[in-house]
């Protein structure tokens, strides 16, 4: 069984290295300089290395799930590997509908990013705990991941619709939103970055402190810039925190995902301030005069239709599915886990989302900004709940 674990993450490996061959490969395809020809090859590489690169995440999949003997989607490893290859699939779907090269070029950095953040959590297989010991998990999981996937899209298609209509002349708010967005993309970038280099120099700083009428510790993989509430620090000639989180962020680990949070966000800041001195202009300026040809109309459908599909799926797996699992593994339908709270935030975003567009025409740039917002709200669930957010939904 251990060559096969070993063998399952070659295959998850191998479907990064493609997708990230295949986006170079996309974004040959948008140089006017290039011939046909060229462009025409560029693409048909592109749409092979990605189907590849998918089809050997299907295998890292299947081998994961043979050597644990369940669906790899138990803990937020697995699931956001499971999210980035839904994200991957939804794209392939789109792409040989409208045949847009564009859109390979920021979904499969999307997909990268999203499985390079999966493996900065534990990757060690590991027993169910008994509330997941139920086939309603496992589709409420599925569906949930695929329908954020497809929604996913709709923020691929909006982002790109921004970037080409802005206007990148002059300073103003929706330049600011704008850039607001891609450092949010450097910090999670900042986060893969960071963890990384910390982990492979075995990083560790381990303090005590009360925690529910008893003393607790929690091991730090970054120097402490938050530390926990009323802590101490065990480990010798380790950076003493900072500050104290406040007292009201709940759970053992609270103040360790918090730092690791500040982490991120800090370097996600000196990695955007480097591509500002380096382009010399703000980051969607930059890229504009590359989406010059692209149809505003399509991507404007594109992100639309990634709704249409995305939101019923995502509200079975989120709502109608998690409520009957809730109801197996607690004897409750709703209990206002921050997980379940999140999940009617989103279903409520997106049915204001299809309101708006049907009947009030929020069309084009409107429609992006809230394809962009929504893709933000699933972000936030993923991020930051799970990073902060005490709840019943933190074994994973």
């Amino acid at each position: 069984m251990g060559d096969l674990a070993s063998l399952s993450s070659n295959f998850l490996y191998l479907a990064f290295i493609l997708y990230l061959v295949a986006t170079f490969f996309f974004g040959g395809t948008i140089k006017d300089k290039r011939s046909e020809g060229t462009k025409n090859f560029a693409s048909k590489m592109a749409i092979i290395l990605t189907i590849v690169g998918f089809i050997s995440q299907i295998l890292y999949f299947i081998t994961r799930w043979i050597v644990s003997g369940h669906a790899p989607v138990s803990n937020l490893f697995e699931y956001t590997t499971f999210f980035g290859m839904m994200l991957v699939l939804a794209f392939i779907i789109l792409y040989f509908i409208y045949r847009l090269n564009i859109l390979g070029l920021f979904a499969l950095p999307v997909a990268l990013l999203i499985i390079a953040y999966a493996s900065m959590f534990p990757t060690e297989i590991a027993p169910l705990v008994p509330s997941l010991k139920s086939h309603w998990l496992y589709i409420h999981v599925t569906t949930v991941s695929l329908g954020q996937a497809i929604l996913s899209i709709s923020f691929v298609g909006g982002i790109i619709y921004l970037i080409k209509e802005v206007d990148q002349t002059r300073r103003n708010k929706k330049t600011t939103w704008l850039e607001t967005i891609v450092y949010f993309i450097f910090a999670t970038l900042g986060f893969i970055i960071i963890t990384s280099s910390f982990s492979a120099m075995n990083y560790t700083a381990t303090f005590e402190f009360p925690f529910e009428d008893q003393i607790s510790t929690v091991d730090y993989q970054l120097p402490a810039l938050a530390g926990p509430n009323d802590g101490t620090l065990l480990t010798e000639n380790k950076m003493s925190p900072l500050f104290e989180v406040p007292s009201w962020m709940q759970g053992v680990n609270a103040a360790q995902k918090f730092n690791t949070l500040l982490w991120s966000l800090l370097t996600g800041l000196a990695l955007y301030a480097l591509s500002r001195l380096v382009l010399r202009k703000r980051v969607a300026a930059a890229l504009q005069p590359f989406l010059v040809k692209v149809n505003k109309d399509l991507v404007d459908e594109i992100s639309y239709r990634a709704v249409a599909i995305g939101f019923p799926i995502f509200t079975l797996g989120g709502l109608i599915f998690a409520m009957i699992w809730a109801q197996e593994a607690w004897n409750r339908f709703w209990g206002w886990d921050p997980k379940e709270v999140w999940a009617l935030i989103t279903f409520f975003f997106y049915a204001a989302f299809l309101h708006l567009r049907l009947s009030k025409g929020w069309h084009g740039e409107k429609s992006a900004w809230l394809a962009v917002g929504g893709f933000a709200i699933i972000m936030f669930n993923l991020i930051a709940v799970n990073l902060i957010l005490a709840g019943l939904h933190s074994y994973a």
